[in-house]
């Protein structure tokens, strides 16, 4: 079982950077695929980002296409999201999770195909 820890959120100016950093632990970090996600107040939890076991394949939702950048470090047992040019609607919860299937050729977008959820990292955009 796979066990997650999200860092490095905070409280930003609108067109500002933030990395947020997801440390796992507990199951083979280099054979699973990862993503992140993030929920606003009143809002579905929704997907951002994936990339896949090997990181060959990676997706990006369209609002963040751009200005979002995911990548991991296997050695460290690590995925980060790289976020640039933050704006206010971007104030969330954000959360990292481990794809279920081992070694998926792909990036899923579904919040089903994904668990150990962590506590989450509040991301805030000030305008």
């Amino acid at each position: 079982q796979v066990q997650l820890v999200e860092s490095g959120g905070g409280l930003v100016q609108a067109g500002g950077s933030l990395r947020l950093s997801c440390a796992a632990s507990g199951r083979t970090f280099d054979r699973y695929g990862m993503g992140w996600f993030r929920q606003a107040p009143g809002k579905e939890r929704e997907f951002l980002a994936g990339i896949s076991w090997n990181g060959d394949s990676i997706y990006y939702k369209d609002s963040v296409k751009g200005r979002f950048t995911i990548s991991r470090d296997n050695a460290k047992n690590t995925v980060y999201l790289q976020m640039n040019s933050l704006k206010p609607e971007d104030t969330a919860i954000y959360y990292c999770a481990a794809d279920v299937w081992y070694r998926r050729a792909t990036v899923t977008q579904r919040t089903q195909d994904y668990a150990g959820w962590g506590q989450g990292t509040q991301v805030t955009v000030s305008s």
